[in-house]
């Protein structure tokens, strides 16, 4: 299958000591991927350098909604581009799971599709994340109405009208939510699909804790009811 009108977007902070073997891992199925620098303080840019992917810097760290903003915008102004996947820098996400998500965005079956590590029962979730992704689905309005099991899965397949009308304004990790509020406000096709996420040490050190997940869903709060 010819992924030629895909683009994989992914972010990248301080990601040198794993990062090519991701890209590098990602290229090996899909040719065309953005990595955005956002400012890193280490190697980071030296390792996307040598592996084949595009790569455009932030000079300073703005944040993973502000690099995802930037990689599809550049992404989007590519010759050919239909369908947009964000993908994390940390290795936790599969190359398997984005191809099936690509299927169902090209079946015409929805607009986004979202990677969920909760709709097939699985222990590869560590119980304190499990719990800060549990109270996300449970606060937030827009997740009940998109009927979501997992409100900040960094894996996502978007269509190039989704990604066209979509603008991330919060910089932080908040964006996460931002993003699921645009989805449901604008009554875009949406199916999540499950996915396995591989939690290593280093993964799980890069994680948000359960107190950054709930001030995740305060500082949305007014935008939510929105």
């Amino acid at each position: 299958m010819s992924y030629e009108d895909v683009w994989v977007v992914i972010p990248v902070y301080n990601e040198g000591q794993v990062i090519a073997d991701v890209v590098e891992h990602v290229l090996e199925t899909f040719p065309n991927v953005v990595c955005v620098d956002d400012g890193s303080g280490d190697d980071s840019a030296d390792k996307i350098a040598g592996t084949g992917a595009h790569l455009v810097r932030h000079p300073i760290n703005l944040g993973q909604g502000a690099a995802l903003q930037t990689g599809l915008s550049y992404a989007l102004a590519r010759s050919g581009a239909e369908y947009f996947v964000t993908f994390d820098a940390d290795g936790q996400h599969q190359v398997s799971d984005a191809e099936r998500m690509i299927e169902v965005a090209r079946a015409g079956d929805a607009d986004a599709v979202l990677g969920s590590r909760f709709l097939e029962k699985s222990g590869q979730v560590p119980w304190l994340k499990r719990v800060a992704l549990r109270t996300a689905v449970a606060l937030s309005p827009n997740v009940r109405k998109l009927r979501l099991t997992d409100a900040h899965n960094g894996l996502r397949v978007l269509t190039r009208s989704v990604a066209e009308r979509m603008r991330i304004s919060m910089n932080g990790m908040a964006h996460a939510s931002e993003i699921v509020t645009f989805l449901a406000q604008n009554n875009i096709r949406v199916r999540e699909i499950p996915v396995r996420i591989l939690y290593t040490d280093y993964s799980k050190s890069k994680g948000q804790s359960l107190v950054n997940g709930v001030n995740i869903l305060f500082d949305l709060s007014l935008r939510d009811r929105g």
